[in-house]
């Protein structure tokens, strides 16, 4: 009996958490294919870079508004239905794609189907996840999970560079749709929704831990609930702007347009495939340690350094670039690495501290935020290069809106004062 006990040390939830980051993986998989994909689709069909750019902004605003029905889907049908589903419609997007002999078609792949497949899963199974399974280190976590799309991003984005060069960008989007299948059966297998289908409690949960009561309903009537509560406080208003400047500034500007920009200065874009990959190295170092310090520090204060780095970052951009690789774009790479999900772990902490049970719902209306801003970034940014011949403006109003989120990070409600709280001291007084 004891050696078994020996055996089985290892809990769950770091079997499930694993599975997870897995599953992110290959979901992540189309996050690289947009930027290296571009230049190949021009050359074949002449489409603008403005048709390519509003194909990827539906992608980037189904994938924030499908956030928050996915998490109340979770709860209603399981996670690891919704999961396997969601990587089948990544499969049938980029698979899809290689039929397309017109731009609308990209419309539907590339935007209404792998939009709606990588929504349902993303930041809000990383919430979803850490909340159930974890009482302790849900701030590391959460890093570790959101790091899954940077490695998504690593593994694919040089692959997909390669193969759209030396093979053709049909290959490219066949790679990433086997991979998205490979997952599904492994996810089925592992994840569970809760500990309790485990036999287990939550990591780290207290001796007598007893599973907290769920809330039932429609996953369309909780979402909205959801919002309809968090909207009437400022926190929400506050997190939400200043994640949708997050998510213009890292998938709308820098994902889907660095290696157009840095083509048109006569870098290959095999080149800049490489430096966007190393983006995403640095990525699961920063976001990683994000997630440590989180649990040790004020989110508030690390979102305000992290928008502020990012600002300077863009803000030097238009400088850095150039046909060869030198060392100042190398320093560009490493920071804007370092910071470039950084900001998920303290953000969907704030939510969990503010909103409390409400939290992963929540959040995931700040992340339809956050693929709010990306889609307008990534479409208006296409109309700029289109308009101006360069991106260069593009970058800079990326920068000053960085100093806007990091503003707005600091005028959030303080660590341990939720709103939860707040709302029964006000019903106390009008009493």
């Amino acid at each position: 009996m004891t050696s078994l006990k020996k055996v089985s040390r290892l809990h769950p939830a770091w079997a499930v958490a694993a599975v997870v980051f897995l599953a992110l993986i290959g979901a992540a998989g189309f996050r690289a294919a947009p930027g290296a994909l571009m230049v190949p689709l021009h050359d074949e069909f002449g489409w603008s870079t403005s048709v390519m750019s509003l194909a990827v902004s539906i992608n980037l605003l189904l994938f924030g508004l499908t956030a928050p029905f996915a998490a109340a889907l979770m709860d209603r049908f399981g996670v690891r239905r919704v999961v396997a589903a969601a990587l089948t419609l990544v499969a049938l997007g980029s698979g899809g794609s290689v039929l397309m002999t017109a731009s609308w078609q990209l419309l539907v792949c590339w935007g209404v189907l792998i939009g709606l497949g990588t929504g349902s899963m993303a930041l809000v199974l990383a919430a979803t996840i850490a909340n159930r399974w974890f009482e302790h280190r849900r701030g590391l976590v959460m890093g570790v999970l959101t790091a899954g799309s940077a490695t998504g991003q690593l593994v694919f984005l040089p692959v997909v560079a390669s193969l759209a060069e030396h093979t053709g960008w049909r290959a490219a989007s066949l790679v990433i749709a086997a991979a998205a299948l490979a997952v599904v059966p492994v996810v089925w297998w592992v994840v569970r929704d809760y500990p309790e289908d485990r036999g287990a409690t939550p990591y780290g949960a207290a001796p007598g831990w007893t599973p907290p009561s769920r809330v039932a309903g429609g996953a369309t009537r909780r979402a909205l609930e959801g919002l309809t509560y968090a909207a009437r406080h400022r926190a929400f208003w506050a997190l939400a702007i200043a994640f949708a400047i997050c998510g213009a500034t890292t998938n709308g500007l820098i994902g889907i347009h660095f290696i157009p920009s840095a083509h048109d200065h006569g870098m290959s874009s095999t080149t800049a495939a490489a430096l966007l990959a190393a983006v995403g190295v640095f990525d699961i170092v920063g976001t990683i340690a994000s997630g440590w310090l989180t649990d040790k520090f004020d989110p508030r204060i690390l979102l305000l350094a992290y928008y502020t780095f990012r600002g300077l970052g863009l803000l030097l951009l238009p400088s850095l670039l150039a046909s060869t690789v030198h060392p100042s774009m190398v320093l560009f790479i490493v920071i804007y690495g370092l910071d470039w999900v950084a900001t998920v772990p303290p953000t969907a902490t704030l939510c969990r501290e503010i909103f409390g049970e409400r939290g992963t719902i929540v959040f995931g209306w700040v992340f339809a935020a956050h693929q709010l801003g990306a889609a307008v970034a990534a479409l208006g940014a296409g109309v700029i290069r289109d308009s101006l011949g360069s991106y260069t403006y593009a970058w800079w109003a990326g920068a000053a809106l960085c100093a806007v989120a990091a503003v707005l990070s600091v005028v959030v409600r303080p660590r341990g004062r939720g709103v939860d709280a707040a709302l029964v001291r006000d019903e106390r007084i009008a009493t």
